[in-house]
């Protein structure tokens, strides 16, 4: 395919490519998966541009629907707004987690830990309540 030549090489000018991404990239990414054994340069370049255009596409939601109009920037925080807020970008919530102040974050693993910590003894003591019930079970059947 003559738009894959046009994208393929490493040097040549930026007005001829078609794609902005490095194929050499996408390729070690794709190959990095176990069920791909060899990738066809069409697949390649196709790849290569929907990447582009998703990254463009989720680049323009967020300046749209974010601070960045406000401010005439993208942010981090708008990009993580839009992973969390719109049903079409959800998937990228774990990728594209809200920033928090490490302190926030400590505080936060401190509150599970503990909550956890009370979880589990209620699951003990449901347990030991468990083993008394059959125990009287088993007494009465052997009277």
């Amino acid at each position: 395919m003559a738009a894959a030549r046009l994208s393929g090489g490493c040097g040549g000018g930026g007005e001829n490519r078609l794609v902005s991404l490095p194929l050499s990239r996408i390729r070690v990414i794709m190959k990095s998966s176990p069920e791909v054994s060899s990738i066809n340069q069409d697949a390649l370049f196709l790849t290569a541009k929907a990447t582009e255009l998703f990254v463009q596409y989720l680049a323009t939601y967020s300046y749209k629907h974010g601070r960045g109009k406000e401010k005439r920037a993208l942010t981090y925080s708008d990009l993580s707004h839009t992973a969390e807020e719109s049903e079409t970008f959800q998937f990228l919530a774990d990728i594209l987690p809200k920033k928090i102040l490490a302190s926030k974050y400590l505080k936060m693993l401190e509150r599970e830990k503990r909550d956890g910590e009370v979880e589990v003894e209620e699951e003990e003591e449901e347990d030991d309540d468990d083993d008394q019930e059959e125990e009287s079970e088993e007494e009465d059947a052997e009277s």
